[in-house]
């Protein structure tokens, strides 16, 4: 059956790490049953990976297009031969299955995910007539042979199978969603989504990987409660993200609180469009000396948005602990429970050298990336320091204490955006996330209303892509060349539809895969009128 990811995505690595990918350009059970064995120990806890069948690739390990594919004759024989392999894995490993065509040329796309019984050992030969068995972990884009300290670190993780993995024995398969589950499909493009509507719910639920147990006795998995639950926090309390403000600063005595349940994604998208809507505001300041003036934000959104997802992946589940998005005048401060993990060293945030050397939760990171949430592999908080770097904002801070209990990561406001006194009647706030080109006279520490008819930049630019015809949302936003969709749906997607220039093709669906977007007569009336090479 298919595989609940977009598969073109998969290949060119694009929501996959090149170290969880393994191209064999032909069937060779050896190195193949090996690479199963080493992503069936998940040694770093990163989901396990995939080996792809008939997919050559360069000398630098990127694929090679068209691949050199199968031959339609070979497919079960190397099927059985896959299966009688398998069963020499201790103990016995079986990874999902699925028979893909790509360019014309048939592939086998074999998924391993993290096993529940590890740690797993395979043959050095398949055909050895006396067989020597060895434990083997991916060593970054290698399969090597667990020795010495990692082969003992390894048996250390024997059945320790990470949290989110785990079987949810307090709650039932029907807890979970098959409307969630079809939407999540549908967005990341899985050809899977097809024929998912009429899957009995358990099947769909094992080939999502988010069901698990024997057949007499299924069980939903707790990171399926956590993505395909309408109200997670019912199996897990405190499954919430908490957006508070203090006007008067944190030892004030106000303050404005809204909380933030449901579904991981949805949760952090929704906490995510609240606090951009409502607490970023941009700041511009001219010069008499020269037409182009400075523009900053008070907080960088793609700081605040790595900050926020990276807690969302790494908190614990199990403790009934809230994520916490503090926000005051001086600064933007994310509290999650626990901290990291204590192979990591504070200075190394600083520098922005954190790499984790086993993560807590595996599915969860697994989930996001497809969704375009997180790019994974500690590219967190790089991007966190990149982004107030290129706002000119001060240096984030991460702190935790001696055990490691919480985390805290502060971003410190930009000193342009702060209200003070005798500030330059130059300096003005613009509304964040609306079509405005109205200046004020004065900083402000709201977000103002005053918007005016005119089209942001983004905006245009979405409109000038959109001119070619009718074309998906994962089209446009790839056309513009942006990673993330929250920030592509916020900034562009809905204020181009409010504003009357872009309409959905099925607007009595808005959630089919069929769904395209398309120029209003006003947008093309817009498009028209934009002065040539008008960009993003």
């Amino acid at each position: 059956m298919p595989l609940p990811l977009n598969l073109p995505h998969l290949l060119r690595q694009r929501t996959v790490e090149g170290e969880r990918i393994e191209y064999k350009a032909g069937w060779n059970p050896d190195p193949i049953l090996r690479t199963l064995c080493a992503f069936a120990n998940d040694f770093a806890n990163l989901g396990g990976g995939y080996v792809v069948i008939g997919q050559d690739c360069d000398a630098d390990g990127r694929p090679v297009f068209p691949p050199v594919g199968l031959a339609e004759n070979q497919i079960d024989r190397i099927q059985q031969e896959l299966l009688a392999a398998c069963q020499l894995i201790q103990p016995p490993y079986f990874p999902a299955l699925s028979v893909e065509r790509v360019e014309g040329r048939l592939l086998i796309v074999l998924q391993a995910p993290g096993g529940m019984h590890r740690p797993y050992k395979a043959p050095a030969s398949v055909k050895a007539k006396h067989k020597t068995w060895h434990y083997y972990i991916r060593r970054y884009s290698s399969t090597v042979e667990a020795k010495g300290a990692d082969e003992q670190e390894l048996l250390t993780l024997t059945a320790n199978v990470p949290w989110d993995d785990r079987l949810a024995q307090q709650a039932r398969v029907e807890d979970l969603s098959r409307p969630l589950m079809l939407e999540y499909l549908r967005e990341v493009g899985s050809a899977l989504a097809e024929g998912a509507a009429t899957l009995p719910l358990e099947a769909l639920g094992r080939q999502m990987n988010v069901v698990g147990g024997s057949t007499e006795a299924p069980w939903p998995k707790n990171v399926g409660l956590l993505f395909f639950n309408d109200a997670p926090d019912r199996f897990f309390p405190y499954t919430q993200i908490d957006v508070v403000w203090f006007p008067e600063g944190a030892g004030g005595d106000r303050f404005d609180e809204k909380i933030f349940k449901g579904p991981l994604a949805r949760m952090t998208r929704e906490a995510l469009g609240y606090i951009q809507r409502n607490y970023l505001t941009e700041t511009v300041l001219k010069h008499p000396d020269r037409a182009e003036a400075t523009r900053v934000w008070n907080f960088p959104y793609v700081a605040i948005e790595e900050a926020l997802v990276n807690a969302v992946y790494h908190r614990a589940y199990d403790e009934r602990e809230p994520i916490e998005v503090r926000i005051s005048r001086e600064e933007l401060v994310i509290l999650s429970f626990p901290g990291p993990d204590r192979s990591i060293r504070l200075e190394d945030f600083a520098a922005g050298r954190a790499v984790s050397r086993r993560y807590r939760n595996r599915r969860i990171g697994e989930f996001l990336k497809e969704l375009d949430l997180t790019e994974g592999r500690s590219t967190g908080v790089p991007k966190i320091l990149k982004a107030m770097l290129a706002n000119g904002s001060p240096a984030p801070l991460f702190e935790t204490d001696d055990d490691r209990a919480a985390y805290v990561i502060r971003l410190p406001v930009h000193p342009l955006a702060t209200t003070t006194e005798g500030t330059s009647p130059e300096v003005t706030d613009q509304v964040t996330d609306q079509v405005t080109d109205q200046v004020t006279d004065q900083v402000t520490d709201q977000v103002t209303d005053q918007v005016t008819d005119e089209v942001t930049d983004p905006v245009l630019s979405l409109l000038v892509v959109a001119a070619h015809g009718e074309l998906t949302r994962r089209s446009l936003q790839e056309a513009l060349g942006l990673r993330h969709a929250p920030h592509f749906r916020n900034r562009y997607l809905l204020p181009a539809m409010k504003a009357g220039y872009l309409e959905m093709t099925l607007p009595d669906q808005p959630t089919s895969r069929m769904q395209r977007y398309r120029l209003t007569a006003l947008g093309r009336q817009r498009v028209s009128a934009a002065p040539t090479g008008a960009s993003r």
